[in-house]
């Protein structure tokens, strides 16, 4: 089936529906995405939103905390951007709908973390992410002009290949036309054509096995630009939360905010014994990848599967007002975190990398933009201050809005893209190898490709990465299109982005940690 849209929006987190709601008003929007329209990164985000509101706080020292924990790669005009227009989306959000937690006399409580100079953290308790997103779609749910396509799970982006063309010769500009997407409940292949494409697919930690996102974050935006051939840049990057809650039971990984040590908790060995000021002296308040590694060498250490987190001494009546779903969650455990010490392993959490956009989010490729953790838009630099992803994915939607209106009267459907064609194919004998098969991929990356990484690490998943490239690849081509291959056909594409990049990196710088390019004089 063939359907025509304006603007084409892939992934239902903060990014992709502040850019529908925004170009609603311009016309036609189809939403499309994998799961439920809340299964999203957004919905697990704790901490908070980072903007300025009130002094001592300046734009500037929000500036220079970002950059500062980029490790001499962000773009700095695009900090400026983001810090400089943060503000009036946070505002845009709160007249969505969005509640941010006030103290009595009604200013924001704001909140401390990890590498902020000053407290500048908007938050609801400790769900903030479920909040935005609870009110974005509610917005989006009441917009007559926004199409919600549930369990649907775009395949490829359509562009001049589509039409037969097996080179395209290198002056010509690629262009984007839409997307093939697959109806995971029929099975059916619609062909979607766009005049705009926009692409917030979220994250990647789902090829990690352990991991603080949902099953849904498995780079697929990532892995359609890049077989569109469009560029992907600092995949090197993957930010490792420090803190998730140590349970083998679960997965993914329940989520400890660090906005918990900003209000005092201390990180501990497993004998008891307080280690963050060997390594950084903001101690727990230094920036994520600095405590990872650190977590990671006193793990390393003491043959530990774990350190703790101590929050005893916080109040209570502060760790249930503040932090109730921790509280809450720990005690389901058997802890309770004002007595008992939490115990928290990092975790695969957020890439800086992706889609190269420029300051508008237009990606390499003509009408296909890209906003949210999937575009590397250049704030992030080698490491994500915390809580700036939220305020990015706001800031470039409404760009990215902007642009496309003014831009979309002036394209045209392009309707000679064929439909999807399966024939010769055959339905997927034994769907239990694509199973083991993306186990192994979480294996493989979080084994040889995690917090520290090597040359011969990197070299050996490679070669084992190959293999499992060459049967799914086989597969794909020979079988019906079904939504476990296509998943794990993205995941190897993003891996292989992922050790290509850190292999070309000869240097440690932020995220990305090689014990064969260590810094002089520096453990980590």
């Amino acid at each position: 089936m063939s359907k025509e849209t304006d603007f084409l929006v892939i992934g239902s987190g903060i990014a992709g529906l502040m850019y529908a709601l925004k170009v609603a008003k311009f016309g036609k929007v189809c939403l499309v995405t994998k799961s439920k329209i809340d299964d999203t990164n957004t919905n697990y985000a704790q901490g908070g939103i980072a903007t300025v509101t009130y002094k001592p706080d300046s734009k500037k020292k929000h500036i220079e905390d970002t950059l500062k924990a980029g490790d001499g790669l962000c773009n700095k005009d695009v900090v400026e951007m983001v810090v400089s227009e943060g503000r009036e989306m946070v505002e845009k959000l709160i007249e969505y709908g969005t509640k941010f937690d006030t103290k009595p006399d009604g200013d924001f409580d704001l909140a401390k973390e990890g590498g902020h100079s000053e407290n500048r953290i908007l938050h609801y308790k400790d769900k903030t992410g479920f909040e935005i997103q609870r009110a974005l779609v509610e917005k989006i749910k009441s917009c007559p002009n926004i199409e919600i396509l549930e369990n649907h799970f775009a395949i490829d982006l359509l562009t001049q290949h589509q039409m037969g063309y097996a080179v395209i010769r290198e002056k010509t500009k690629i262009e984007c036309y839409g997307a093939y997407v697959l109806n995971n409940k029929t099975n059916e292949i619609d062909t979607i054509l766009s005049k705009i494409t926009y692409i917030a697919t979220g994250g990647i930690g789902n090829i990690y096995h352990t991991t603080t996102n949902p099953e849904i974050a498995t780079g697929d935006g990532i892995a359609m630009v890049y077989r569109a051939k469009g560029i992907i840049e600092n995949m090197e990057f993957v930010q490792f939360h420090p803190t998730a809650l140590y349970n083998l039971k679960e997965r993914p990984s329940f989520l400890i905010t660090e906005a918990i040590r900003g209000f005092g908790a201390k990180l501990l060995t497993f004998d008891g014994k307080c280690f963050m000021q060997k390594y950084d002296v903001r101690k727990e308040l230094a920036s994520r990848d600095i405590v990872a590694r650190a977590i990671d060498n006193e793990m390393k250490i003491s043959g530990s599967e774990y350190v703790y987190l101590d929050c005893t001494n916080i109040s209570k009546e502060d760790l249930e007002g503040h932090f109730p779903n921790i509280y809450k969650k720990c005690l389901e455990t058997g802890i309770d975190i004002t007595k008992d010490y939490i115990p928290v392993v990092p975790a695969a959490h957020y890439l800086c990398g992706g889609i190269k956009v420029n300051k508008k989010g237009r990606t390499s490729i003509k009408n296909l933009y890209a906003g949210g953790e999937v575009a590397a838009t250049g704030l992030h630099g080698a490491n994500r201050l915390a809580s700036n992803s939220l305020l990015e994915a706001v800031v470039y939607a409404n760009i990215s809005a902007k642009i496309s209106a003014k831009k979309i009267g002036k394209i045209k459907i392009n309707n000679e893209i064929p439909n999807w064609n399966d024939e010769g194919t055959n339905d997927l004998e034994e769907m239990i190898l694509i199973t083991q098969e993306f186990k192994e991929l979480q294996q493989i990356m979080s084994n040889y490709v995690g917090i520290v990484r090597s040359n011969l690490r990197l070299k050996r998943a490679m070669s084992r990465l190959e293999i499992l490239n060459r049967e799914t690849e086989k597969q794909y081509n020979k079988s019906k299109v079904s939504f476990k291959i296509c998943r794990l056909r993205n995941a190897i594409n993003v891996a292989y982005l992922i050790i290509e990049m850190a292999a070309k990196r000869k240097e440690s710088r932020g995220l990305h940690y090689n014990i064969d390019y260590p810094e002089k004089g520096k453990l980590i």
